[in-house]
Protein backbone atom coordinates (compact mmCIF):
# COMPACT_ATOMS: atom_id res chain seq x y z
CA UNK A 1 0.00 0.00 0.00
CA UNK A 2 1.42 3.35 -0.87
CA UNK A 3 1.58 6.41 1.37
CA UNK A 4 -0.85 8.05 -0.42
CA UNK A 5 -3.51 5.22 -0.09
CA UNK A 6 -3.00 4.69 3.34
CA UNK A 7 -3.26 8.57 4.13
CA UNK A 8 -6.54 8.01 1.73
CA UNK A 9 -7.62 5.20 4.03
CA UNK A 10 -6.71 7.18 7.12
CA UNK A 11 -8.77 10.04 5.89
CA UNK A 12 -11.64 7.94 5.28
CA UNK A 13 -11.71 5.78 8.54
CA UNK A 14 -11.76 9.26 10.66
CA UNK A 15 -14.43 10.22 8.51
CA UNK A 16 -16.06 7.45 9.38
CA UNK A 17 -15.51 8.02 13.33
CA UNK A 18 -16.85 11.73 12.92
CA UNK A 19 -19.62 9.83 11.49
CA UNK A 20 -20.50 7.65 14.47
CA UNK A 21 -19.73 10.54 16.91
CA UNK A 22 -21.98 12.76 15.39
CA UNK A 23 -24.79 10.35 14.98
CA UNK A 24 -24.80 9.14 18.81
CA UNK A 25 -25.24 12.90 19.77
CA UNK A 26 -27.67 14.03 17.89
CA UNK A 27 -30.92 12.67 20.03
CA UNK A 28 -29.99 11.86 23.24
CA UNK A 29 -30.84 15.16 24.47
CA UNK A 30 -34.92 14.29 23.17
CA UNK A 31 -34.89 10.50 24.59
CA UNK A 32 -33.79 11.30 28.07
CA UNK A 33 -36.19 13.45 29.59
CA UNK A 34 -39.01 10.85 28.51
CA UNK A 35 -38.26 8.41 31.14
CA UNK A 36 -38.14 10.66 33.87
CA UNK A 37 -41.16 12.50 32.91
CA UNK A 38 -42.54 11.89 35.84
CA UNK A 39 -39.97 13.26 38.16
CA UNK A 40 -39.61 16.68 35.67
CA UNK A 41 -43.75 16.82 36.12
CA UNK A 42 -43.13 17.36 39.86
CA UNK A 43 -40.25 19.34 40.11
CA UNK A 44 -41.33 21.91 37.81
CA UNK A 45 -45.16 21.55 37.33
CA UNK A 46 -45.84 20.94 33.84
CA UNK A 47 -48.33 19.37 32.58
CA UNK A 48 -48.67 17.17 30.58
CA UNK A 49 -49.19 19.54 26.77
CA UNK A 50 -46.26 21.62 28.65
CA UNK A 51 -44.22 18.24 28.57
CA UNK A 52 -44.72 17.27 24.84
CA UNK A 53 -42.94 20.97 24.40
CA UNK A 54 -39.95 19.38 25.72
CA UNK A 55 -39.91 17.08 22.29
CA UNK A 56 -41.87 19.74 20.20
CA UNK A 57 -39.74 22.55 20.24
CA UNK A 58 -36.49 20.90 19.22
CA UNK A 59 -38.60 19.33 16.05
CA UNK A 60 -40.04 22.46 15.35
CA UNK A 61 -36.35 24.04 15.29
CA UNK A 62 -35.10 21.52 13.27
CA UNK A 63 -37.57 22.12 10.95
CA UNK A 64 -37.07 26.18 10.86
CA UNK A 65 -32.67 25.47 10.92
CA UNK A 66 -33.28 22.88 7.97
CA UNK A 67 -34.69 25.66 6.12
CA UNK A 68 -32.07 28.29 6.83
CA UNK A 69 -29.15 26.02 6.96
CA UNK A 70 -28.06 26.05 3.10
CA UNK A 71 -27.93 29.26 3.54
CA UNK A 72 -26.27 29.53 6.41
CA UNK A 73 -23.60 26.91 5.46
CA UNK A 74 -23.17 28.86 2.02
CA UNK A 75 -21.99 31.94 3.89
CA UNK A 76 -20.36 30.48 6.89
CA UNK A 77 -19.09 27.33 5.41
CA UNK A 78 -19.44 23.52 6.49
CA UNK A 79 -16.52 23.66 9.39
CA UNK A 80 -17.58 26.50 10.87
CA UNK A 81 -21.01 26.18 10.85
CA UNK A 82 -20.90 22.10 12.35
CA UNK A 83 -18.51 23.17 15.23
CA UNK A 84 -20.92 25.70 15.72
CA UNK A 85 -23.87 23.73 15.68
CA UNK A 86 -22.37 20.95 18.03
CA UNK A 87 -21.16 24.12 20.70
CA UNK A 88 -24.66 24.82 20.99
CA UNK A 89 -25.79 21.14 21.10
CA UNK A 90 -23.14 21.07 23.90
CA UNK A 91 -24.11 24.20 26.11
CA UNK A 92 -28.29 23.08 25.88
CA UNK A 93 -27.15 20.14 27.48
CA UNK A 94 -24.84 21.40 29.79
CA UNK A 95 -26.91 23.97 30.90
CA UNK A 96 -29.68 21.45 32.18
CA UNK A 97 -27.71 20.95 35.19
CA UNK A 98 -28.66 24.36 36.44
CA UNK A 99 -32.65 24.85 35.15
CA UNK A 100 -34.71 26.00 37.80
CA UNK A 101 -37.92 25.42 36.47
CA UNK A 102 -40.23 23.90 33.07
CA UNK A 103 -39.53 27.32 31.27
CA UNK A 104 -35.51 27.08 31.66
CA UNK A 105 -35.76 23.26 30.81
CA UNK A 106 -37.86 24.03 27.37
CA UNK A 107 -35.10 27.05 26.77
CA UNK A 108 -32.64 24.66 26.77
CA UNK A 109 -34.35 21.89 24.54
CA UNK A 110 -34.39 25.14 21.79
CA UNK A 111 -31.07 25.57 22.57
CA UNK A 112 -30.23 22.10 21.52
CA UNK A 113 -32.30 21.70 18.62
CA UNK A 114 -30.70 25.05 16.84
CA UNK A 115 -27.54 23.05 16.79
CA UNK A 116 -28.87 19.98 15.84
CA UNK A 117 -31.21 21.84 13.29
CA UNK A 118 -27.84 21.96 10.97
CA UNK A 119 -26.18 19.01 11.93
CA UNK A 120 -28.33 17.23 10.29
CA UNK A 121 -29.23 19.08 7.69
CA UNK A 122 -25.65 19.13 6.61
CA UNK A 123 -24.64 16.04 7.20
CA UNK A 124 -25.98 13.67 4.38
CA UNK A 125 -24.67 15.64 1.59
CA UNK A 126 -21.00 15.58 3.04
CA UNK A 127 -21.94 11.90 3.35
CA UNK A 128 -22.85 11.52 -0.38
CA UNK A 129 -19.35 14.09 -0.84
CA UNK A 130 -17.17 11.43 1.04
CA UNK A 131 -18.59 8.18 0.41
CA UNK A 132 -19.62 8.38 -3.11
CA UNK A 133 -19.49 4.59 -3.49
CA UNK A 134 -20.86 3.84 -0.82
CA UNK A 135 -23.19 6.67 0.48
CA UNK A 136 -26.24 4.08 1.19
CA UNK A 137 -24.16 1.66 3.28
CA UNK A 138 -22.46 4.93 5.29
CA UNK A 139 -25.76 6.82 5.44
CA UNK A 140 -27.23 3.63 7.41
CA UNK A 141 -24.46 3.81 9.71
CA UNK A 142 -24.94 7.51 10.86
CA UNK A 143 -28.99 6.78 11.16
CA UNK A 144 -27.88 3.60 13.02
CA UNK A 145 -26.14 5.73 15.10
CA UNK A 146 -29.15 8.62 15.23
CA UNK A 147 -31.07 5.48 17.00
CA UNK A 148 -28.49 3.73 19.06
CA UNK A 149 -27.76 7.18 20.66
CA UNK A 150 -31.54 7.70 21.38
CA UNK A 151 -31.56 4.10 22.95
CA UNK A 152 -28.18 5.74 25.05
CA UNK A 153 -30.34 8.67 26.32
CA UNK A 154 -33.41 6.91 26.94
CA UNK A 155 -31.73 3.99 29.37
CA UNK A 156 -28.69 6.58 30.60
CA UNK A 157 -31.02 9.31 32.16
CA UNK A 158 -33.16 7.05 34.50
CA UNK A 159 -29.99 4.72 35.68
CA UNK A 160 -28.34 8.44 36.47
CA UNK A 161 -31.73 9.78 38.19
CA UNK A 162 -31.75 6.04 40.37
CA UNK A 163 -28.13 5.94 41.44
CA UNK A 164 -28.41 9.46 43.46
CA UNK A 165 -28.46 12.25 41.04
CA UNK A 166 -31.56 14.34 40.29
CA UNK A 167 -32.89 14.50 36.61
CA UNK A 168 -31.12 17.66 36.22
CA UNK A 169 -27.50 16.12 36.42
CA UNK A 170 -28.71 12.53 34.48
CA UNK A 171 -29.45 14.90 31.55
CA UNK A 172 -26.51 17.46 31.62
CA UNK A 173 -23.84 14.10 31.34
CA UNK A 174 -25.37 13.91 27.96
CA UNK A 175 -23.29 17.00 27.12
CA UNK A 176 -20.20 14.57 27.82
CA UNK A 177 -20.12 13.01 24.62
CA UNK A 178 -20.36 16.48 22.14
CA UNK A 179 -17.68 17.28 23.65
CA UNK A 180 -15.76 13.97 21.75
CA UNK A 181 -17.93 14.81 18.42
CA UNK A 182 -16.85 18.54 19.27
CA UNK A 183 -13.00 17.55 19.17
CA UNK A 184 -13.23 15.08 16.54
CA UNK A 185 -15.30 17.56 14.07
CA UNK A 186 -12.46 20.17 14.33
CA UNK A 187 -9.59 17.64 13.72
CA UNK A 188 -11.12 15.62 11.12
CA UNK A 189 -13.21 18.07 8.66
CA UNK A 190 -11.20 20.75 6.36
CA UNK A 191 -13.11 23.66 4.65
CA UNK A 192 -12.69 22.93 1.23
CA UNK A 193 -13.60 25.22 -2.07
CA UNK A 194 -16.95 23.87 -3.79
CA UNK A 195 -18.26 22.61 -0.82
CA UNK A 196 -20.48 25.24 -0.34
CA UNK A 197 -24.38 24.60 -2.11
CA UNK A 198 -25.31 27.61 -4.35
CA UNK A 199 -27.15 30.61 -3.49
CA UNK A 200 -30.62 30.61 -4.48
CA UNK A 201 -31.09 26.55 -5.04
CA UNK A 202 -33.09 25.78 -1.91
CA UNK A 203 -35.78 28.81 -3.48
CA UNK A 204 -35.60 26.60 -7.00
CA UNK A 205 -36.35 23.26 -4.95
CA UNK A 206 -38.91 24.52 -2.92
CA UNK A 207 -41.09 24.93 -6.46
CA UNK A 208 -40.75 21.57 -7.27
CA UNK A 209 -43.63 19.17 -6.06
CA UNK A 210 -42.02 16.40 -5.23
CA UNK A 211 -40.28 18.41 -2.31
CA UNK A 212 -43.15 19.19 -0.46
CA UNK A 213 -43.93 15.01 -1.40
CA UNK A 214 -40.55 14.25 0.53
CA UNK A 215 -41.21 16.37 3.49
CA UNK A 216 -44.73 14.75 3.81
CA UNK A 217 -43.43 11.54 3.79
CA UNK A 218 -40.30 12.33 6.06
CA UNK A 219 -42.52 14.47 8.53
CA UNK A 220 -45.54 11.62 8.89
CA UNK A 221 -43.38 9.29 9.98
CA UNK A 222 -41.35 10.99 12.37
CA UNK A 223 -44.22 12.33 14.13
CA UNK A 224 -44.49 8.55 15.15
CA UNK A 225 -40.88 8.70 16.23
CA UNK A 226 -41.14 12.11 18.33
CA UNK A 227 -44.71 10.44 19.83
CA UNK A 228 -42.80 7.28 20.91
CA UNK A 229 -39.89 8.79 22.53
CA UNK A 230 -42.12 11.47 24.62
CA UNK A 231 -45.05 9.29 25.42
CA UNK A 232 -43.99 5.45 24.78
CA UNK A 233 -42.66 5.30 28.64
CA UNK A 234 -45.51 7.33 30.30
CA UNK A 235 -48.14 5.40 28.25
CA UNK A 236 -46.72 2.06 29.51
CA UNK A 237 -46.17 3.60 33.31
CA UNK A 238 -50.56 4.71 33.02
CA UNK A 239 -50.23 0.69 32.66
CA UNK A 240 -48.40 0.49 36.09
CA UNK A 241 -44.63 0.03 34.47
CA UNK A 242 -42.29 1.82 36.09
CA UNK A 243 -39.64 4.16 34.87
CA UNK A 244 -36.92 1.64 34.58
CA UNK A 245 -38.69 -1.06 32.75
CA UNK A 246 -40.51 1.50 30.69
CA UNK A 247 -37.59 3.06 29.70
CA UNK A 248 -36.23 -0.11 28.63
CA UNK A 249 -39.41 -0.57 26.18
CA UNK A 250 -37.99 3.33 24.87
CA UNK A 251 -34.10 1.68 24.71
CA UNK A 252 -35.22 -1.70 22.81
CA UNK A 253 -37.24 0.88 19.95
CA UNK A 254 -33.66 2.35 19.52
CA UNK A 255 -31.75 -0.90 19.23
CA UNK A 256 -34.18 -2.16 16.79
CA UNK A 257 -34.08 1.21 14.78
CA UNK A 258 -30.56 1.42 14.96
CA UNK A 259 -30.24 -2.16 13.71
CA UNK A 260 -32.69 -1.95 11.10
CA UNK A 261 -31.40 1.32 9.96
CA UNK A 262 -28.05 -0.07 9.00
CA UNK A 263 -29.28 -3.64 7.67
CA UNK A 264 -32.03 -2.34 4.91
CA UNK A 265 -29.06 -0.34 3.65
CA UNK A 266 -26.77 -3.35 3.43
CA UNK A 267 -29.99 -5.41 1.80
CA UNK A 268 -31.42 -2.54 -0.68
CA UNK A 269 -30.56 -3.47 -4.04
CA UNK A 270 -31.34 -1.60 -7.21
CA UNK A 271 -31.85 2.45 -7.53
CA UNK A 272 -35.70 1.42 -6.53
CA UNK A 273 -36.47 1.82 -2.81
CA UNK A 274 -40.13 1.75 -2.79
CA UNK A 275 -40.43 -2.07 -1.82
CA UNK A 276 -37.90 -1.52 0.91
CA UNK A 277 -39.89 1.77 1.85
CA UNK A 278 -43.66 0.07 1.94
CA UNK A 279 -41.68 -2.61 4.16
CA UNK A 280 -40.87 -0.16 6.80
CA UNK A 281 -43.78 1.25 6.71
CA UNK A 282 -46.08 -2.19 7.08
CA UNK A 283 -43.64 -2.57 9.77
CA UNK A 284 -44.65 1.04 11.79
CA UNK A 285 -48.72 -0.24 11.14
CA UNK A 286 -48.06 -3.25 12.68
CA UNK A 287 -46.48 -1.99 15.98
CA UNK A 288 -48.99 0.99 16.00
CA UNK A 289 -51.94 -1.72 15.40
CA UNK A 290 -50.59 -3.98 18.63
CA UNK A 291 -49.88 -0.91 20.77
CA UNK A 292 -53.14 0.03 19.95
CA UNK A 293 -55.13 -3.13 20.74
CA UNK A 294 -53.00 -5.43 22.51
CA UNK A 295 -50.21 -2.89 24.50
CA UNK A 296 -49.65 -5.73 27.07
CA UNK A 297 -50.04 -9.24 25.39
CA UNK A 298 -46.21 -8.17 23.56
CA UNK A 299 -45.08 -5.09 24.40
CA UNK A 300 -41.42 -5.72 23.62
CA UNK A 301 -42.66 -6.65 20.08
CA UNK A 302 -44.43 -4.28 19.17
CA UNK A 303 -42.03 -2.01 20.32
CA UNK A 304 -39.18 -3.52 18.15
CA UNK A 305 -41.44 -4.05 15.42
CA UNK A 306 -42.38 -0.16 15.05
CA UNK A 307 -38.74 0.93 15.59
CA UNK A 308 -37.52 -1.48 13.22
CA UNK A 309 -40.22 0.79 10.51
CA UNK A 310 -39.22 3.78 12.22
CA UNK A 311 -35.47 2.59 11.79
CA UNK A 312 -35.08 1.68 8.16
CA UNK A 313 -37.39 4.27 6.95
CA UNK A 314 -35.14 7.02 8.45
CA UNK A 315 -32.42 5.91 6.59
CA UNK A 316 -33.70 4.80 3.11
CA UNK A 317 -36.06 7.97 3.26
CA UNK A 318 -32.42 10.03 3.67
CA UNK A 319 -31.16 7.74 0.43
CA UNK A 320 -34.30 8.33 -1.40
CA UNK A 321 -33.73 11.81 -1.34
CA UNK A 322 -30.36 11.74 -1.37
CA UNK A 323 -30.98 9.62 -5.17
CA UNK A 324 -32.97 12.42 -6.52
CA UNK A 325 -29.65 14.31 -7.45
CA UNK A 326 -26.73 13.79 -8.88
CA UNK A 327 -24.99 16.66 -7.44
CA UNK A 328 -23.71 16.03 -3.96
CA UNK A 329 -24.27 19.72 -2.54
CA UNK A 330 -27.55 19.80 -4.91
CA UNK A 331 -28.66 16.24 -2.91
CA UNK A 332 -27.45 18.01 0.56
CA UNK A 333 -29.48 20.93 0.15
CA UNK A 334 -33.06 18.79 -0.91
CA UNK A 335 -32.09 16.50 1.75
CA UNK A 336 -32.24 19.35 3.86
CA UNK A 337 -35.27 20.85 2.80
CA UNK A 338 -37.31 17.24 3.26
CA UNK A 339 -35.87 17.42 6.80
CA UNK A 340 -36.92 21.25 7.79
CA UNK A 341 -40.39 20.65 6.34
CA UNK A 342 -40.82 17.11 7.70
CA UNK A 343 -39.69 17.99 11.36
CA UNK A 344 -42.03 20.73 11.44
CA UNK A 345 -44.41 17.67 10.72
CA UNK A 346 -42.69 15.75 12.80
CA UNK A 347 -42.87 18.14 16.12
CA UNK A 348 -46.69 18.58 16.28
CA UNK A 349 -47.08 14.26 17.08
CA UNK A 350 -45.92 14.46 20.58
CA UNK A 351 -48.47 17.91 20.72
CA UNK A 352 -51.24 16.09 19.05
CA UNK A 353 -51.48 12.87 21.13
CA UNK A 354 -50.84 14.89 24.55
CA UNK A 355 -54.07 17.05 23.21
CA UNK A 356 -56.23 13.74 22.76
CA UNK A 357 -54.89 12.07 25.95
CA UNK A 358 -56.18 15.48 27.50
CA UNK A 359 -59.61 15.12 26.26
CA UNK A 360 -59.70 11.07 26.39
CA UNK A 361 -57.76 9.94 28.86
CA UNK A 362 -56.36 7.05 26.93
CA UNK A 363 -53.57 6.72 24.42
CA UNK A 364 -55.65 5.22 22.30
CA UNK A 365 -56.42 8.21 19.74
CA UNK A 366 -53.19 9.08 19.22
CA UNK A 367 -52.17 5.38 18.28
CA UNK A 368 -55.04 5.48 15.30
CA UNK A 369 -54.03 8.94 14.20
CA UNK A 370 -50.44 7.44 13.72
CA UNK A 371 -52.09 4.50 11.70
CA UNK A 372 -53.72 6.89 9.08
CA UNK A 373 -50.55 8.65 9.13
CA UNK A 374 -48.29 5.62 8.04
CA UNK A 375 -51.02 4.96 5.52
CA UNK A 376 -51.36 8.23 3.64
CA UNK A 377 -47.04 7.82 3.81
CA UNK A 378 -48.27 4.66 1.97
CA UNK A 379 -49.93 6.01 -0.87
CA UNK A 380 -47.30 8.97 -1.55
CA UNK A 381 -44.29 6.95 -2.01
CA UNK A 382 -46.24 5.03 -4.90
CA UNK A 383 -45.01 8.09 -6.43
CA UNK A 384 -40.89 7.70 -6.05
CA UNK A 385 -40.15 5.82 -9.38
CA UNK A 386 -36.55 6.45 -9.96
CA UNK A 387 -36.45 6.33 -13.68
CA UNK A 388 -38.63 9.93 -13.09
CA UNK A 389 -36.40 12.10 -10.70
CA UNK A 390 -34.87 13.97 -13.60
CA UNK A 391 -38.14 14.98 -14.51
CA UNK A 392 -39.73 15.23 -10.96
CA UNK A 393 -36.43 17.88 -10.13
CA UNK A 394 -36.58 19.54 -13.62
CA UNK A 395 -37.62 23.04 -14.13
CA UNK A 396 -41.54 23.58 -14.22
Amino acid sequence: MTSQSRSLAAGQGAMLLLVVLVGLNLRPFITGPGPVMEMIRFSTGLSYVGMSLITLLPFLLMGVGAFASPHLQARWGTRRGLLTALALLMLGSALRLVVPNGVALLFTSLVCGMGVAFVQSVFPGIIKQQFAGRMAMVTGLYSAMIMGGGAIGAQLTPWLAGTGHHWQQALAWLALPVVLAWLCARKVLLEQGGSRPEQGLAGRLLSRPRTWQLMLCFGFVNAGYSTMVTWLAPYYQQLGWTAASSAALVSVMAVAQAVSAVGITLLARGQDRRPWLWLTLLLQLAGFAGLLLQPELAPWLWVAVCGMGLGGNFSMSLVTALDHLPVPQQAGVLTALMQGGGFLLAALGPLAVSLLLESTGTFAAGWILHLGLVSVVLLTTLRFNPRRYAQAMASG
